[in-house]
């Protein structure tokens, strides 16, 4: 297990003292924008949301090697689900972007406060973090709708009801792995 860097420690404090608000604000934020296809309620998309924050959490401390694939794959299934939900492509993008308005609103002071040298790293390290995680959800709405038009000759995902229990269950496992990451620091 590898120490964290001040600055990505730092920034891992922050974080953690505004996760709730940070998950509140993006949960509203994507719930405003659902339109009438059928989508996740709202209780499923906040346990997603808490789920990719907790996993950024530990990717700004000692365990951001081992968390790294769990992240990866969390962010990849969630781009699935975006495409269950009805979304464009660049929706997805969207919603990563806004998590990163949020992380830089509340983030602020610490890069102010930091010296530039500390403070430009641990943001350039959560940049990464982020650009992996959209990449990664890409790819993961990508998957979802070429399988879908295969599957369901040319209907596209989306045009049909999404199964909550499914994404609950996968869920369930994401968490699982999260709290056996968890029980290791």
């Amino acid at each position: 297990m590898k120490t964290s860097a001040p600055a990505l420690a730092a920034v891992g404090r922050i974080l953690a003292a505004g996760r709730d608000k940070i998950q509140a604000e993006w949960v509203d934020w994507i719930v405003s924008r659902l339109s009438s296809v059928q989508h996740p309620r709202r209780e499923t998309i906040e346990r997603q949301v808490a789920l990719l924050l907790d996993l950024l959490l530990q990717m700004t401390g000692p365990l951001r090697r081992e968390s790294t694939e769990l992240w990866l794959n969390a962010s990849e299934w969630y781009g699935q689900t975006a495409a269950q939900r009805g979304l464009a492509a660049g929706e997805i993008v969207e919603e990563f972007q806004y998590l990163r308005e949020l992380l830089i609103r509340h983030l602020s002071e610490l890069v102010a406060a930091l010296p530039a040298r500390q403070s430009m790293a641990g943001v350039l390290r959560l940049n990464r973090f982020l650009d992996m995680g959209v990449s990664h959800a890409v790819v993961g709405y990508t998957d979802a709708l070429v399988e879908s038009l295969l599957e369901r000759q040319g209907i596209p995902v989306g045009a049909t009801e999404t199964d909550d229990t499914v994404i609950e269950e996968r869920l369930d496992q994401f968490e699982h792995d999260l709290a056996e990451l968890k029980s290791r620091a």
